[in-house]
């Protein structure tokens, strides 16, 4: 997804994600009505579905970065307790961050800070992946790796939404929307940039 600033690009996201209601209309993602959802039951269909990166990463000051990567599979009970740490170490791995596991987030950079809360956001092997600049805090090198990741989950069947105003990055996507003054304004492929990646659901 691609528009000005205020356009509505982090709303459509939290719409998605049923964190935010629609004022009309409705949202179904795959064969969930997620707008039709009352609060809790949204919050327990997103564990299970939905990994979010924020723009601004939300990690919880006081844990660790590997103990806040394996926070949504405790909310959700993903994954068997003892493998749970393993399992978050692996990711942090993955996101270039295991030699930083055990560090708190005022600890490690912003970029680190990312690639952190993009490992929490792939803990409960959730279908959908929902990112708000998930690149915009990192280098070049970083934001790219991070992308090879983002085509690996693609290619085993994850869809990825996300906000991006790197053009370099917007053109290895499927498709871009463009948002502007709250309303898609252009679903084709263009070199704009918030683009859904993968079987995108409904």
């Amino acid at each position: 997804m691609v528009g000005p600033s205020g356009s509505g690009k982090s709303t459509l996201l939290n719409v998605i994600a049923g964190i935010d209601r629609p004022d009309s209309g409705r949202v179904r993602v795959g064969d969930v009505e997620v707008s039709a959802l009352d609060e809790n039951a949204a919050a327990r269909w997103r564990g299970r579905n939905v990994g979010v990166v924020f723009q601004f990463f939300q990690l919880l000051p006081t844990l660790s970065l590997v103990d806040n990567v394996a926070l949504p599979m405790d909310f959700c009970g993903v994954h068997r307790r003892k493998d749970r740490a393993g399992i978050a170490l692996e990711l942090l791995d993955r996101v270039g961050l295991a030699d930083q596991a055990h560090k708190l987030p005022s600890e490690v950079s912003g970029g680190q800070q990312q690639r952190a809360a993009i490992a929490r956001a792939l803990a409960n092997d959730a279908p959908v992946i929902l990112g708000d600049e998930p690149t915009g805090n990192l280098d070049s090198e970083a934001a790219a790796s991070i992308m090879d990741l983002f085509d690996e989950l693609v290619a085993g069947g994850r869809t990825i939404v996300m906000v991006t105003h790197d053009r370099d990055l917007a053109r290895r996507t499927q498709r871009t929307i463009t948002v502007r003054d709250g309303a898609v304004t252009d679903g084709a492929a263009t070199d704009g940039a918030v683009t859904a990646v993968g079987p995108t659901p409904s």
